[in-house]
């Protein structure tokens, strides 16, 4: 427990990736950070989540000294989007001229780098409970109560639709592609693992919300066969290697990200699931929280000597600077969400269509892809 005497900076509530990365940047900064992790039990269960993340992500967590090891950071050199006709959309590094499009990471393995990192970091100290401070940082993820407790208001919108996660062993290698499939029934990605040449896939099944109990309690092979068809054997037989974890989906965004604390000096700030939702579909989840604490510590590292890092001028700055960012995602992903969800012959037609001028759209493909990889 922290002495009397010690005085913090920052209180950062939410020892995710997010949190802890922002607790790490603004250590860089030599801010005085305390981290809020109470102590967890173990679960029983695997962690079967995978991140997509883009090049930006990755230049700020190898900044840290904390990406992955080549095994648990699986470079994506491609991406292949089928339609429900035979529309498709294809993207690869080579023509983008970069390294690779993504990396899929193993949630554990990254959560495991930055832990060890914040251990060894003298300017963070982990508390158990919240503690005063100059700035709080709400990093809690989606269900945050401390956002509740600020009085913020939290606008969701659920989709009809959960994600069902979970891992596979496939007959044929995957060669660092990312699939992705949109038909009526909903949207299966399978994001390549364990390196360039590796077999394993995360798989991430949105489909809709009354299904989902009868697929989670369905006997392996009855599951697989069904990824099988709707991957239209792109890697053969498959294999389940893990159990089967599920979530709803949703799009939601806090009214406000920023304020002061009732009667003191003190105030507020809001970054990741904290602060916004968006679709699975395009894996720019954690992305978009990444960038909200990267900007959030540029800004605070970018103000004048005398100002506070409570300073309410620099959090709207960060506020209107990362809103500004999130509108085109959001839109973006809840338009295709809409889109595929409309089992309509007609719409059907529609979006293949769409899909095939946009693979030849030049300017506009490339534009979406440089966004998607946080080079815009």
């Amino acid at each position: 427990m922290p002495s009397m005497a010690q005085t913090f900076d920052v209180c950062i509530r939410g020892a995710g990736i997010v949190g802890r990365t922002l607790a790490l940047l603004l250590a860089r900064e030599r801010l005085r950070v305390a981290l809020v992790a109470p102590a967890q039990a173990r679960s029983q269960h695997k962690d079967v989540r995978a991140y997509a993340l883009n090049i930006s992500s990755r230049a700020v967590l190898q900044s840290l000294r904390c990406w992955p090891d080549d095994e648990d950071a699986t470079p994506v050199t491609a991406m292949q989007v089928f339609g429900d006709l035979d529309g498709q959309v294809q993207f690869d590094a080579a023509s983008q001229e970069v390294e690779a499009l993504a990396w899929i990471v193993d949630v554990p393995a990254l959560e495991q780098r930055l832990a060890e990192a914040v251990r060894y970091q003298p300017q963070v100290e982990i508390v158990k409970e919240p503690v005063e401070a100059a700035l709080t940082a709400v990093c809690e993820g989606r269900a945050s109560s401390t956002r509740a407790e600020f009085g913020v208001e939290f606008s969701v919108t659920p989709y009809p639709q959960h994600a069902i996660a979970t891992r596979l062993q496939c007959e044929l290698p995957h060669g660092g592609i990312a699939r992705q499939w949109f038909t009526p029934e909903g949207i299966l990605a399978f994001l390549p693992m364990g390196g360039p040449e590796g077999h394993e896939v995360a798989v991430v099944w949105s489909l809709e919300q009354s299904l989902v109990p009868g697929w989670l309690a369905s006997d392996e092979q009855s599951f697989t066969t069904r990824l099988q068809a709707i991957s239209q054997n792109a890697l053969g037989q498959l294999e389940l290697v893990a159990e089967r974890a599920s979530w709803p989906l949703q799009q939601a965004v806090a009214d406000r990200w920023c304020g002061a604390l009732r009667d003191s000096q003190q105030s507020w700030v809001l970054a990741g699931d904290a602060a916004h939702n968006v679709h699975p579909l395009a894996g720019q989840g954690l992305n978009l929280g990444l960038s909200d604490v990267q900007a959030l510590a540029r800004i605070l590292q970018d103000r004048d000597y005398w100002r506070s890092p409570a300073d309410l001028k620099l959090l709207r700055q960060y506020e209107r600077e990362r809103k500004a960012a999130l509108a085109p995602m959001g839109l973006a992903m809840d338009g295709l969400q809409q889109l595929f969800a409309r089992p309509e012959v007609p719409v059907q037609m529609l979006r293949n269509l769409g899909m095939k001028g946009f693979e030849r759209s030049g300017p506009i493909k490339s534009w979406m892809a440089k966004q998607a990889m946080g080079l815009l």
